[in-house]
């Protein structure tokens, strides 16, 4: 539709607007009770055909969304659709009188809020409907829907305008629908697991707990910088240290990033801590929360993802990063222990990647190009190199590997997670050698928190830490090629608003 047959159907619509308010109409009512849902009616009386089955009813009432409209002389079909689904209503002259009739259909565009009483019945095609007895308009749409909307495809449109993506597609609503089912069997896990939910601050002093870049934020009474945390995990292990043995959080993160299919700079994540268990227990609290959590939502442990089966149900193979690389490329990582010969065995095997500043980037680039993407089936590759591993407690006689995995299922990463370093001068020496790379300009470090370290000395005990991404997570489940489908306002590139005077009504 272009912007000047828009134009003209909003003035068109003002004009109706104006008449109802002139007839002591109010087309925006602050309240409508209703007695069924849409869903619910189709529901409870699926089994009612006859008409005296529906003539002993009371009145129902609705309200929904007008979504088509289809004229037949003195007598119209309406779809009117809630938030439960959709039901037909019939309007006649001879049950409303044909003063309200014309009322109705002089006024009424798809796209009107409308509130109706009416009897139940069956069309002759056998489609329950509402005979309308009594309307009222609840809110004037101004402004029409697009063209397409029943079926919106515009993928710009779909995002920047989330609400026509609703309105439009059933299988976005329900999308959404799933990802709080997923979230709401998380939460039953996690508090089955006798784990306590908690907040922790968003706006942080000091940002840590990943290798990321923070948004940074001022804070004018107190004059100082704050950043939007990257992570919950400092502050989650600090109430480890305070005796609550098991705790999670499930809440935004901000990482000053691109954007992919995959990221997103505002993300949901869930991160738990319990207290003597190592990366070990993760993993089977992992493979067993996931496989819960699919039972839940979905009904079924055994998923379909962009065509390929994948079965959730625990135990989960495991894999060493080692020779899960070694596989794919015929590179041992640990037998090329610095950059330079690193790089040389890379070349050597004509492997295409992107160039990295450091030893430990180029081990992660030659997992996400050449490994990751294989991991179709729910797999942990464990065992991680200590400079990819800050947090992370090394393996019993290794300086060189940690006790960390990373968790991959449909070709990407659903989560990360570690038995803890509980060693306070460890982890201190790991804050300065990670200092020391920022200044070779690598730019995505752990900056030394001494508040978090002054936590650690006072103890903290064994610990395993878990990092599951909730959008991706969603994407899994839920079938979805983009982490923009599975956010309902995901980060986009702005766009100059073009701002026109609105004519007032």
């Amino acid at each position: 539709m272009t912007e000047s047959n828009s134009n003209a159907l909003r003035q068109e619509r003002l004009k109706k607007l104006a008449s109802l308010q002139q007839q002591g109409h109010s087309p925006y009512p602050t309240k409508f009770e209703r007695s069924h849902g849409a869903q619910q009616l189709q529901t409870d009386f699926e089994n009612h055909t006859e008409t005296e089955q529906f003539q002993e009813l009371a009145a129902v009432t609705v309200c929904g969304r007008i979504t088509a409209l289809r004229r037949m002389g003195g007598a119209s079909f309406l779809d009117l659709r809630d938030g439960s689904g959709r039901i037909q209503l019939y309007a006649e002259k001879d049950t409303l009188s044909e003063q309200n009739y014309e009322l109705l259909m002089e006024h009424l565009d798809i796209g009107d809020f409308l509130g109706v009483s009416g009897q139940l019945f069956r069309t002759k095609r056998g489609e329950l409907s509402i005979d309308i007895k009594n309307f009222q308009f609840l809110s004037k749409s101004l402004l029409p829907l697009p063209e397409k909307w029943h079926g919106l495809k515009d993928t710009e449109v779909r995002y920047r305008q989330r609400y026509l993506d609703l309105i439009s597609n059933e299988e976005t609503r329900e999308a959404f629908r799933t990802r709080s089912r997923i979230v709401t069997a998380m939460r039953t896990f996690l508090d089955g697991e006798s784990f306590l939910e908690v907040e922790t601050p968003v706006l942080q002093p000091i940002y840590g707990g990943a290798a990321a870049k923070p948004f940074v934020t001022h804070h004018n009474k107190l004059d100082t910088d704050l950043y939007l945390r990257i992570s919950d995990e400092l502050y989650l292990k600090r109430l480890i240290v305070g005796g609550l043995e098991r705790v999670y959080e499930i809440g935004r993160d901000f990482r000053n990033e691109g954007l992919s299919t995959k990221h997103n700079p505002e993300f949901t994540m869930m991160e738990c801590y319990q207290a003597y268990a190592d990366y070990e227990d993760m993993m089977r609290l992992t493979e067993n929360m996931i496989a819960f959590i699919a039972q839940e939502a979905l009904g079924t442990m055994e998923i379909e993802f962009q065509g390929h089966k994948i079965d959730l149900t625990p135990p989960w193979p495991r894999k060493t990063l080692r020779d899960a690389i070694l596989e794919e490329t015929g590179i041992d990582f640990l037998k090329h222990p610095t950059t330079e010969t690193l790089i040389q065995a890379i070349k050597d095997a004509r492997l295409k990647v992107t160039t990295q500043k450091t030893w430990g980037k180029w081990v992660d680039e030659l997992l996400s190009v050449y490994v990751e993407p294989k991991l179709i089936s729910p797999t942990f590759l464990t065992d991680y190199p200590v400079e990819l591993s800050p947090f992370a407690k090394k393996h019993d006689g290794s300086d060189t590997l940690t006790e960390r995995f990373e968790v991959f299922a449909a070709g990407f990463e659903l989560g990360n997670a570690y038995s803890e370093l509980n060693d306070p001068l460890d982890q201190r020496e790991r804050f300065e050698t990670e200092a020391k790379i920022e200044n070779q300009g690598n730019g995505e470090i752990n900056p030394l928190d001494e508040d978090f370290l002054t936590a650690l000395e006072h103890g903290m005990p064994p610990t395993g830490g878990l990092g599951i991404g909730i959008d991706r997570l969603v994407i899994l489940l839920t079938d979805r090629p983009s982490i923009r489908d599975v956010i309902l306002f995901p980060t986009l590139r702005p766009v100059k608003a073009n701002i026109q005077n609105k004519d007032s009504a």
